[in-house]
């Protein structure tokens, strides 16, 4: 494959280059001349070439519940959306909560990945909140601790886990929850949940935890994440920690910053958790990405069989997919409309998850054509999960090629 007059990404910024992809290897005009075959390799112009993806918060399934995604089907969603590195979250069946139970994840994703995958170990046994995990047993192969999913409702029990993954080395990830605020709730309470009758999910379920986290974080001096962050109020509480000195990061999901609960339609592919908020809580997550509060997009893909995600609103699953669809989103709506440069998404989807994580930067790259206009079609995509609440909607950007470690994870050309 042939790039004539690419962006590339490079450490001093973006530049103007020809490149080859041939071999495995990709080359620049500029050291190296075109190989006898290039003649006969397909040619694209004003490509842009970056470095892989990394999504901290993805749900492989597997070990568990293969019948919603699988670790093979799960990474070749991840490469096709331009992904080299992601971390899978431990909601599986055996949680893994223990060396043993992590093995039988390490062992599919050996068998089966076609980029880095970095498994989260759970915080607590069995995701249940009462009985602190193996983490000194996982921690040599678990890339941080996470009970996604579930909140830690008891204070006590997150001050005793941040103080030993703080031991450890290890950052807490977590999902903020207060189980005694949601009464049933399965969207935002707001104005679409009061006038179409549906039980709402309070924004203090999230920014509760938030705050109470924040402070341990502060006493016991522990790396600490918070997974996707959806209120105005989660905003400034993280905002103001930064400012304190916290060592405390956070995520978003483009669904969060594209879309608001003015969007909803009665369909699952509408329903995830946290929920679609308010228009100030999404123009307040814009705010914190723009001002380096929010320090990158996660897709927190979680793909459900047909059959979960058919039941409406109320009924259907938790949890739409996002791997294929998240960098022609955030490109569409935030690079080419001007309001975010195409640095800052480099950023927010490849340097700043892989520096706070500890994820190698130098491993694979990908290729995209961002002058490629279609509507996202969820039968098009890799992963088994179907359910988004893009599908139908205009975007700009293509993937061509993703590269992982030297070998192909992804290519356009081999699809057709």
């Amino acid at each position: 494959m042939i790039f004539r007059n690419a962006t590339v990404w490079t450490q001093n910024g973006f530049a103007k280059q020809d490149a080859i992809f041939d071999g495995g290897v990709l080359s620049f005009s500029n050291s190296q001349i075109a190989p006898a075959s290039a003649s006969e390799m397909p040619v694209f112009s004003n490509c842009l070439i970056l470095p892989g993806f990394c999504d901290v918060h993805v749900h492989l399934r597997e070990p568990g519940f293969c019948y919603k995604e699988t670790v093979a089907s799960g990474t070749a969603s991840a490469a096709r959306g331009g992904y080299t590195a992601i971390c899978s979250m431990p909601n599986l069946n055996p949680v893994p909560d223990s060396r043993v139970h992590l093995d039988v994840q390490l062992a599919a994703i050996r068998k089966d990945a076609r980029i880095a995958v970095y498994p989260y170990g759970s915080l607590t046994v069995n995701e249940a909140g009462e009985e602190m995990a193996d983490l000194d047993g996982m921690a040599a192969d678990a890339i941080a601790f996470s009970d996604d999913g579930k909140g830690v409702q008891n204070e006590e029990m997150m001050r005793d886990l941040m103080l030993r993954a703080k031991k450890l080395g290890k950052m807490v990830v977590a999902h903020c929850e207060d189980n005694s605020l949601l009464h049933g709730g399965y969207i935002h309470d707001g104005t679409y949940a009061k006038e179409h009758g549906h039980r709402g999910i309070c924004s203090e379920s999230e920014w509760g935890p938030i705050a109470r986290d924040l402070k341990l974080a502060k006493e016991t001096g522990c790396a600490y994440h918070v997974c996707h962050i959806s209120t105005k109020e989660s905003v400034d509480l993280i905002r103001a920690a930064k400012a304190e000195g916290v060592n405390v990061t956070c995520e978003t999901a483009p669904h969060y910053l594209v879309l608001c609960d003015e969007d909803l339609q009665e369909d699952g592919r509408f329903k995830m958790n946290p929920p679609l908020r308010s228009a100030a809580d999404r123009d307040a997550l814009i705010a914190g990405i723009l001002d380096g509060t929010i320090d990158m997009i996660a897709t927190d893909h979680a793909p459900h069989s047909q059959e979960e995600k058919s039941r409406g609103l109320e009924g259907s699953a938790f949890g739409i997919v996002g791997l294929e669809t998240a960098f022609p989103i955030m490109y569409t709506e935030f690079v080419k409309t001007g309001k975010m440069t195409l640095e800052r998404l480099v950023e927010l989807m490849c340097i700043n998850p892989r520096k706070r994580f500890g994820i190698s930067s130098d491993i694979g790259f990908t290729v995209w054509d961002v002058e490629k206009a279609y509507a996202i079609n969820p039968d098009d995509f890799a992963s088994l999960g179907r359910a988004t609440p893009f599908e139908g909607r205009e975007v700009f950007g293509e993937n061509l090629l993703t590269v992982y470690n030297g070998s192909v994870a992804y290519r356009r050309n081999e699809e057709e």
